[in-house]
């Protein structure tokens, strides 16, 4: 089955629970203040800021802010006066009766993007996983009403602070895209020399090599800065975790989308501090 391109980010979408669990589409509803004056886009981070619903940006994150994932939203149009279910949020609508759809399960594993900056496609990587990420805080798309927020690809080692929003749990296989490979020569800290890149490497590009038999060895590493196709070495964030052999065939996948939850500490429902 071909899956189609991933060319740009959505936000955060449920796709399930941890454990398995199955999201079954349980949301709750918040209410939205006549004519708050933000847009909120299906994906947007929010919180509850004196019992009303507002967009959140959660580049680095804020412990006890977040309530959920805004999934959309009611309110009766004001030029219409008909009952109006919405993707997003119009920022200053007059509506007196504004509800927010809120996915605020903390348990919620969610779908999103990476992006090295604003809305430019980057990388996940194996060595991501179990790891704490930023996020990139972009204005999401009034014409799709979705969200155009991202996962920030690190650079260096991915940080463990409990500051940062979103805990990495996987890579999304079904868009991966398989760069190729190069022949190995030889690495100085973490640069790499190789034979010319017949490809570009987008940042967090996940870098392996395959052993005498054919199978593939991660590095636990992965792309540090991005390189460009012809290029004859590329940086890892850090040393690979076992040495490259001699002349070894090194293969690099590109993972746009991975699997993220809302890290503990940031979620308002598992942080003791009352929201004011």
């Amino acid at each position: 089955m071909a899956y189609p391109v991933v060319d740009a980010p959505y936000g955060l979408k449920p796709i399930n629970l941890i454990g398995g669990q199955v999201f079954a589409g349980s949301t709750r509803e918040y209410a939205i203040a006549n004519g708050y004056s933000t847009s909120i886009f299906y994906g947007d981070c929010v919180a509850l800021v004196r019992g009303n619903l507002e967009r959140i940006s959660v580049s680095t994150g804020t412990l006890g802010t977040l309530v959920g994932i805004f999934l959309g939203c009611s309110y009766t149009n004001p030029t219409t006066k008909q009952k109006t279910w919405s993707q997003y949020w119009p920022a200053s609508t007059a509506a007196g009766d504004a509800v927010a759809i809120v996915c605020d399960d903390p348990d919620t594993v969610f779908k999103a993007v990476v992006c090295s900056a604003t809305t430019a496609v980057a990388s996940g990587a194996r060595a991501m996983i179990g790891q704490n990420l930023a996020m990139i805080n972009n204005t999401g798309s009034t014409l799709t009403g979705d969200s155009k927020n991202a996962v920030l690809a690190p650079n260096d080692t991915p940080a463990t602070t409990d500051a940062l929003p979103l805990r990495v749990l996987g890579l999304v296989t079904e868009t991966a895209v398989s760069l190729g490979s190069a022949t190995y020569s030889s690495i100085s800290t973490a640069t790499v020399t190789c034979s010319a890149l017949p490809f570009a490497l987008p940042v967090g590009t996940d870098v392996g090599s395959l052993d005498s038999s054919g199978n593939y060895i991660p590095s636990g590493s992965f792309v540090d800065t991005a390189a460009s196709a012809g290029a004859t070495s590329f940086v890892l964030n850090q040393a690979p975790s076992a040495a490259f052999a001699a002349s070894a065939t090194l293969v690099f996948n590109q993972y746009p989308e991975i699997l993220v939850k809302l890290n503990h500490g940031q979620h308002e429902y598992y942080y003791a501090t009352a929201t004011a």
